[in-house]
């Protein structure tokens, strides 16, 4: 697999491992996010044992840890019987002084296997390694049960881990990586439909259009992508048919909770329940509005989809899953093609709020960078500093006119309408354009000190 970037978690993992103590590290994610391939980057060159743990029964699990423990220690008899249990396991590895790396990728499959497994390791770790030296690494793509198993304060190794480590989707930039000879704005038609998921992105051919991508790597149904979005929940969910409801109510823009209700028919009680579910997933998020001082408390929250690939999927796969499985692919792709732009509009506002931090230096350090609304005005992007009493305004246009100071002159007017900190603060203001901007707004931002992104760069 192509390995792109991942500097900073790499640099987190190895200022553990040169500590050269004791070390249970939690690594979780999103499955498909490239926490096996980070794994085996991190123990290149290091003596490194990998364990992938899956669905079998847990005989047949030790056989084959036994059978790779025994091979790296060069143990004939134990590569040949395996262990039984997972304090032998443990006290095997006690016995062993050298430092080496002990990696569990799919810790959550061997919870299910044995409900009681944390509480072992919480045993093993407490009896057997914290003073050994070894650098263990449990990780997950359940992302609420390695939450449950080993990061929550109920959790049976709570207390005990010495780091956890969260892999985030890759950003924009990032991403962008895994087709180095795109501009900007061509790749972004590929990053608004799969994302900065490193498995989506290596399905797509660069050589090959946006369009003939989804026909051949989306729209096919016997290709990865197709069932990945069904796959992924059954692998989370025990009731995959609400969420999927969920999922598509928000796609197609139900995004308070009245409407995601009204779209489903679920109960109230019964949808915030699954909500919660899906924002401990990170498959949603609540927005609210950047100024509010309490989010969590906020009535003012829309729902979101977080992954870009979900988004269209539940757009442009689930609901023609039918006419795609009998061959019309051409159809559906229409529907596609005249959504297109607006779809990376949507996108290009989030790839915007990635950017804004990379202007620091021209205006302030952020706290928070979100989007603003109230009642029928929307500001795509605001940036805020409560300590300093500095906020930045912003708008991301997706189209093919540049720019001109009627935006700009109706962002003001919209600014003066947010109420946060009013009357104290000092404004700051920012375009983003992927088509340029007219020689009057270029003279006006001059003026006003507005500053001014084409695509991804920086107007001098």
């Amino acid at each position: 697999m192509k390995f792109i970037n991942r500097k900073n978690e790499l640099l987190a993992l190895n200022e553990k491992w040169e500590a050269n103590t004791s070390q249970l590290v939690v690594v979780y994610g999103k499955r498909r996010v490239g926490k096996t391939e980070l794994l085996k980057q991190f123990g290149h060159a290091k003596p490194f044992i990998y364990f992938l743990a899956d669905r079998r029964n847990q005989v047949e699990q030790f056989r084959e840890l036994g059978r790779i423990i025994g091979e790296y220690f060069d143990d004939a008899i134990l590569t040949k019987r395996g262990f039984t249990d997972w304090i032998e396991v443990f006290g095997y590895l006690k016995k062993n002084k050298q430092r080496f790396v002990f990696a569990i990728d799919e810790y959550p499959y061997l919870v299910e296997a044995d409900s009681a497994t944390s509480s072992l390791f919480q045993k093993g770790w407490d009896e057997y390694l914290k003073n050994s030296g070894i650098f263990m690494i449990l990780s997950g793509s359940s992302v609420a049960m390695m939450e449950s198993e080993t990061l929550i304060q109920k959790s049976p190794l709570f207390g005990r881990r010495t780091g956890q480590l969260l892999v985030e989707p890759l950003v924009f930039d990032q991403a962008s990586q895994f087709f180095p000879k795109k501009s900007f704005h061509d790749f972004m038609r590929y990053y608004s439909i799969v994302g900065g998921m490193p498995a989506y992105l290596l399905q797509l051919d660069g050589e090959k259009t946006p369009e003939e991508n989804i026909i051949k790597k989306i729209f096919s149904p016997t290709e990865f992508l197709f069932n990945e979005v069904e796959f992924t929940l059954r692998e989370e969910l025990r009731e995959p048919k609400n969420y999927l409801a969920i999922l598509r109510a928000i796609s197609w823009g139900k995004r308070k909770f009245g409407e995601i209700v009204n779209e489903t028919g679920l109960g109230k009680n019964v949808l915030t329940k699954y909500l919660n579910v899906l924002e401990r997933l990170r498959l949603i998020e609540k927005e609210v509005p950047a100024t509010e001082k309490n989010p969590q408390k906020s009535r003012k929250g829309l729902y979101r989809i977080t992954d870009n690939f979900f988004r269209f999927w539940f757009q442009f796969v689930y609901p023609y899953k039918s006419e795609l499985q009998i061959g019309r692919q051409s159809e559906v792709l229409e529907r596609y093609q005249k959504c297109s732009a607006s779809l990376e509009a949507v996108v290009y506002e989030d790839v915007c709020r990635e950017l804004v931090f990379g202007f620091e230096k021209h205006l302030f350090r952020f706290e928070h960078v979100g989007r603003w609304w109230e009642k029928e005005k929307e500001i795509d992007l605001v940036g805020i500093n409560r300590k300093e009493k500095k906020i930045i305004f912003g708008e991301c246009k997706w189209s093919a006119k540049p720019v001109g100071t009627n935006i700009f002159l109706d962002l003001k007017r919209k600014a003066v309408d947010v109420q946060w900190e009013r009357g104290e603060r000092m404004d700051f203001f920012i375009l983003f354009s992927k088509s340029g901007f007219t020689e009057d707004m270029i003279k006006l931002a001059k003026k006003e000190k507005v500053l001014l992104v084409h695509g991804n760069a920086l107007l001098k």
